[in-house]
């Protein structure tokens, strides 16, 4: 039986079925996504979205979907199904049957006496998706029909009936060829079996995108349809419609479908969703490994590089992608310091070098060696800190007392913006920020030490004592027993957020036993939840409990009560460091319970965010790299736990 399998009563219910997305990518670099219906309510959603070059490598959507029309004695029933202003059309999911994820989406639809069964995969190293359909039973000829629907945008843009597409298709074996726009790739169409292509080319006008409009954003747009394929099918005859961006030879369609279904992993588990999903944010191009942050609209990121690395790589004991994707980001983390800064988009995150320090460490925990690990990054850190150290082009430097003094709002992962602005303040001294610097110079030292760096000892050997005295003076109150969450020029904020809890989950910290207790037990009581940690207390004025409303509102409700599962990995740090085996009931209780979200929305996978208000409903990117990563990294460590 499927782990992720949704029947009849649940399919045709749209309030239910278009709330429930898939994901599925490969190492070209493509990724599919839609509704377990294939109702696109996203303009991020298509059967065929790749990086193309001639545009920067960004992702553009080419084949937005296929409508299927199976049609007995003449009479037609259209399997697709759209939604249009006021309207669905046609309504082809009440033919839906079933819907299932293992080892590719499959979906079973039943018209009269007619059982088909559609599955769909990318090709592994190439830009293609193939569609298999097999007619289960049929009491009479059947005749299938496929009409595919094309964009030719990017995933950020919608498209319009113009008069600039080139509608011309070139005719190539059993299929057709399209190349809309300038600077796009050609579209080869194909079928395994031979077909005919009847050429009435339209524009679809007004499809509207129900999350888009949701979410404030234009809604609609024209797809065009070149015309449709036509073929008898079968009785258990499996015929392949076959996308890509390169021409394949028809009788290779339906070998290489069912050479690539045995290469999926089986979904039959909680650990076994998380696994695959893990697998596809790694991004391979050229010689460079990355880390995409989460689909369907997210590139990557250094922050989320290093925070996300350990749990999508070591924890699933894959060094060797953990190298490949550290020696790319490594490459960089001294850009944001040159002369060129002001060209890199990351040159503000003052944060990042410091979350460097805690992926070592979580390597040197995975069985690295501190020497080599010295004498391979020793150069660069010693640059990082001096930069820190003296100022530099980042609006931060470490004043007399030690700790890290940042100029400007949105340098810390708190970052979102309205018109410009920053909605956090957050300047001055910034709590993680400096337990994060604390952290790093305390583990460089360490490194020193075990490789005899005498000169770098002797310049940094008396800052942990002077940062973890002004951390105190700075940030705990004893009145309120917990630490402020940044103090500027002005005033201390005392705003109960998660940032507070770094200074206890990394491995070095400042505080005493007794402070690391009183925190944990303020974030239990205000921030944790079944899907992870609010960033604002409930208590709080400025609280926001529900994620909705257009981009000002839901950017105003981010880091004001949202909840990150991320934050969860970090919590399960502080709260298993501090009761050791005492702790290992409450975290594993809460980490049973992410196994829910993996049917709720990004399925097999866990969302970005999730409202700080119960029943906590998911929200933003449908499959995040740092979610699913920091769970992978609880399981692995309860699994390993040295407590038992």
């Amino acid at each position: 039986m499927d782990y992720l399998k949704f029947d009849k009563a649940r399919l045709v219910n749209t309030e239910y079925s278009l709330k429930k997305e898939f994901i599925r990518t490969n190492r070209a670099g493509s990724f599919a996504s839609s509704t377990i219906i294939n109702c696109n309510t996203r303009k991020y959603h298509g059967l065929l979205i790749c990086p193309i070059e001639n545009f920067g490598g960004d992702n553009h959507v080419l084949l937005s979907s296929v409508d299927e029309t199976l049609l007995q004695h003449g009479a037609p029933f259209n399997l697709g199904i759209h939604k249009f202003p006021g309207e669905y059309s046609p309504k082809g999911h009440k033919y839906v049957r079933e819907f299932g994820m293992d080892p590719t989406p499959v979906i079973t639809y039943r018209v009269g006496g007619i059982v088909l069964k559609k599955e769909f995969l990318l090709v592994e190293k190439e830009q293609r998706v193939l569609i298999r359909y097999t007619l289960v039973e049929a009491n009479s000829p059947t005749t299938i029909r496929f009409q595919p629907f094309l964009a030719f945008r990017s995933i950020h843009t919608l498209t319009k009936a113009n008069l600039e597409a080139n509608t011309r298709a070139s005719i190539v074996d059993n299929g057709i060829g399209l190349k809309l726009y300038n600077g796009f790739p050609y579209l080869f169409m194909q079928t395994s079996k031979k077909s005919e292509f009847v050429h009435v080319p339209d524009w679809y006008y007004n499809v509207e995108y129900k999350e888009e409009k949701k979410r404030g954003y234009d809604c609609h747009e024209d797809l065009y349809v070149p015309g449709y394929f036509e073929m008898e099918i079968k009785k258990d005859e499996p015929i392949v419609f076959s996308a890509g961006t390169e021409e394949i030879s028809p009788k290779l369609i339906l070998k290489q479908f069912n050479s690539e279904i045995k290469k999926r992993v089986v979904r039959d588990s909680f650990e076994n969703c998380l696994e695959n999903s893990a697998e596809q944010f790694i991004s391979r191009k050229g010689k460079e490994t990355s880390i995409i942050n989460g689909f369907p609209w997210f590139s990557t990121s250094e922050r989320n590089t290093y925070l996300a690395l350990p749990g999508l790589t070591l924890a699933r004991n894959d060094e060797k992608t953990f190298l490949e994707v550290l020696n790319t980001a490594y490459d960089k983390i001294l850009y944001r310091f040159s002369k060129d800064s002001a060209r890199y988009t990351g040159k503000d995150s003052v944060d990042v070098p410091l979350w460097f320090f805690w992926t070592l460490q979580k390597y040197v925990e995975f069985g690295a060696d501190k020497v080599k690990l010295w004498q391979k990054f020793s150069k660069k850190i010693k640059e990082v800190f001096n930069y820190y150290k003296f100022g530099s082009r980042l609006a931060i430097k470490m004043h007399d007392n030690g700790l890290l003094w940042n100029i400007r709002k949105g340098v810390t992962w708190m970052n979102v913006q309205n018109n410009g602005d920053f909605v956090n303040r957050r300047m001055g001294y910034v709590v993680e920020l400096n337990a994060l610097w604390y952290n790093a110079v305390c583990f460089a030292l360490e490194m020193a030490v075990e490789a005899n760096d005498k000169d770098f000892i002797a310049d940094w050997k008396d800052h942990p004592d002077t940062i973890n005295k002004s951390f105190i003076e700075t940030f705990w109150s004893e009145e309120r027993n917990y630490l402020a969450d940044y103090v500027d020029d002005t005033h201390k904020s005392w705003a109960i957020r998660p940032n507070q809890m770094f200074a206890v989950s990394l491995p070095y910290s400042c505080l005493e036993k007794g402070q690391k207790k009183s925190i944990l037990d303020i974030i239990e009581r205000d921030l944790l939840t079944p899907r992870g940690l609010r960033t604002l207390s409930p208590n709080h004025h400025e609280y926001i409990g529900v994620f909705k409303g257009n981009e000002w509102d839901r950017n105003c409700a981010f880091h004001f009560g949202s909840v990150f599962p991320w934050l969860f990995g970090h919590f399960a740090d502080a709260y298993l460091g501090l009761y050791k085996a005492g702790g290992e009931s409450t975290i594993q209780r809460y980490l049973n319970g992410f196994e829910y979200c993996l049917h709720e929305h990004g399925l097999g996978s866990i969302s970005e965010i999730y409202d700080g208000n119960p029943p906590h409903k998911p929200n933003e990117a449908t499959s995040y790299a740092l979610s699913v990563a920091e769970i992978i990294r609880v399981s692995k460590m309860l699994n390993q736990s040295s407590f038992k």
